[in-house]
């Protein structure tokens, strides 16, 4: 294959921006999909994306196209998420591509997301088309979006291609733009065999399909190929490109091509995202740089309903693992809970889609605990421990000095939210350090702020107090000194471990009540009465007791004298306090999740 006629290129845009239909318009124009298999986000596999509107996992297709100048081309597509827990997603699609189609909202403008994934771009030194998108829309103010996108990202007004990908306006262009603008993959056929794992899928007929693209040299199905970073070598049984929505087998994949590999993997910890793969014969000198890793941002506990479903989550989250690389987890064993998995995520959403594609796709029924970010501690004799779960908290007396993670905070809003969004940033310990107008009526904030602060309701306050229009985006900045405590729940004099947090010492009292308060409303009543606190140490806070259900006891009575009914009453009196002592107080699974909002 002539390698000059190969495109590689990513679609990138903030959330909601029409990524999806762009790339659904593409597909029906190269011919890729016929009219009768015509639906919306056709790059979207799972249920869960559809039903969202959002792109979780970034798809690859190779298409066909024949351009004005009558040369057909080989285009391959990689259609990425956009919201910012799922950069992970973005970063290793573009470390496969030499372009990019940045796609702008004409009704939105720039958002937050779109700031990043072009600097994305940027660093992978890539192509970058600007795309202002949904131009149809009534209202829309095409002047101010262009001088957003020339101001703040440095394109020039005559680069800008204006479509929409609803009405089918403007995909034409795109597609020569690319044909003309990315250059063709660098490389040689001559050199040795490099090629870059960017993403991989479990297959339950082919066992782990890897999707790789070749850099240098030539792969085929005799190949005998090793993974570098593993050290495992393996036999291809099947070769091809993923060609018009399916797999399409091919005799070999040169320098510059994209495809999938299957030799017979089974286990999908073999696997590594952005690991080199060469040839045992003729390897080449040294892996690939790769792409930027991310490190998990936020960790909870993720354990089964049923304790006799362990196995099958096992399973579930190595399957998992494979096609979401950011996802980490090690096993855990809880007092309330049993045995499970402390499991690492980029943020709340992500740890939210993660806990419904397990339920969904391999039929488990889970408890999740309190989210926490991971924290620094450095004891006094000189250890520097990494806490993610309040359990690895050493005692006071030990700690020397706690840190907490920062983060960079980008936000764009309207102008006339700047006060309330600020005044409630600062609440959360923000600290404002730039501000920049982008036009007339939309400015970007930069704040530094702990990330405990804003991974679990920030984005939708921010959301509520800019009726819709505000976006953000954060990058880890690093560690500073906190004041951290250990806030624990006892039910009954008995530390339930699944609501225990680490909190800043400034806030722990408003935690401490709020919690309290809100399971008083969510734990039902029990034959006994349920004593809820909140303490630290052994210093209790909060405290609320959930009343027991009444019995009519005497109701058998009828007449006679009233110690017959004082004995009934003390004996259900003494039944409930032996109860309260060693009855187990059931926890609704919504109790788990309301709590994270407080």
């Amino acid at each position: 294959m002539d390698k000059s006629l190969i495109r590689n290129f990513s679609i990138i845009a903030h959330i909601d921006h029409g990524k999806s239909t762009l790339a659904d318009r593409i597909l029906e124009l190269t011919g890729a999909v016929d009219k009768k298999h015509k639906r919306n986000q056709l790059l979207d596999d799972m249920d869960l994306e559809r039903e969202r509107g959002i792109t979780i996992k970034a798809s690859m297709v190779r298409l066909s196209y024949r351009a004005k100048d009558g040369k057909d081309y080989i285009l391959n597509l990689i259609d990425t998420p956009g919201h910012v827990d799922f950069t992970y997603e973005v970063s290793k699609s573009l470390a496969a591509c030499e372009g990019a189609v940045l796609v702008v909202d004409a009704g939105q403008g720039i958002e937050a997301q779109t700031v990043a994934n072009y600097y994305l771009a940027h660093e992978n030194k890539l192509t970058i088309i600007p795309v202002i998108n949904k131009i149809d829309l009534d209202l829309v103010d095409i002047p101010r979006v262009k001088d957003q996108i020339t101001s703040v990202l440095g394109f020039k007004e005559e680069d800008i291609i204006l479509a929409s990908a609803k009405e089918d306006i403007g995909i034409e262009d795109i597609l020569e733009r690319i044909v003309k603008a990315v250059p063709p993959p660098s490389g040689e056929i001559t050199h040795p065999l490099k090629a870059f794992v960017f993403d991989c899928r479990f297959d339950i007929f082919k066992g782990v399909v890897v999707f790789v693209r070749v850099v240098d040299g030539q792969i085929d199905k005799h190949t005998q190929i090793k993974l570098m970073h593993s050290g495992k070598t393996y036999k291809i049984e099947e070769l091809g490109v993923f060609k018009d929505l399916q797999y399409s087998k091919a005799d070999s994949l040169t320098c510059g091509e994209v495809g999938y590999l299957n030799a017979n993997i089974r286990d999908p910890r073999e696997i590594i995202i952005g690991d080199t793969l060469t040839d045992t014969k003729n390897p080449c000198k040294e892996a690939l740089p790769g792409y930027r890793t991310l490190k998990p941002l936020v960790f909870c506990g993720v354990y089964p309903v049923n304790p006799g479903d362990f196995p099958k989550l096992r399973d579930a989250v190595d399957k998992l693992k494979l096609s979401d690389a950011s996802f980490v987890f090690e096993p855990e064993n809880s007092q309330s809970f049993g045995s499970g998995f402390r499991c690492g995520f980029l943020g709340l959403l992500h740890m939210e889609i993660v806990q419904e594609r397990l339920e969904r796709e391999y039929d488990l029924n889970l408890i999740l605990t309190v989210p926490n970010v991971v924290y620094r501690v450095r004891k006094r004799d000189g250890e520097i421990i990494e806490v993610d779960t309040p359990v690895k908290l050493p005692p006071v007396q030990d700690i020397q000095e706690a840190q907490e993670p920062y983060v960079s905070l980008l936000m764009i809003i309207p102008v006339e939210n700047i006060d309330p969004v600020c005044e409630m940033t600062k609440t959360r310990r923000g600290v404002f350090k730039s501000s920049e107008y982008l036009g007339v009526d939309r400015v970007k904030l930069i704040f530094d702020i702990p990330l405990s602060e804003i991974i679990v309701d920030f984005y939708d306050k921010v959301k509520s107090l800019t009726k819709g229009y505000g976006s953000m985006d954060y990058e880890f900045k690093g560690y500073l000194p906190a004041k951290l405590v250990k806030l624990d729940i006892l039910l009954n004099g008995v530390i339930c471990d699944a609501f225990s947090s680490l909190i800043h010492k400034d806030k722990v009292m408003y935690k401490a009540q709020g919690l309290v308060i809100r399971l008083k409303e969510l734990i039902p009543r029990q034959l006994f009465e349920v004593t809820i606190q909140a303490a630290v140490g052994s210093q209790i806070l909060a405290s609320e007791k959930v009343r027991s259900m009444g019995k009519h006891v005497t109701s058998k009575c009828y007449g006679g004298d009233i110690t017959c009914k004082r004995k009934l009453w003390e004996s259900q009196k003494k039944g409930k306090k032996r109860l309260k002592q060693f009855g187990k107080v059931e926890i609704p699974q919504e109790a788990f999740l309301e709590v994270l909002k407080i």
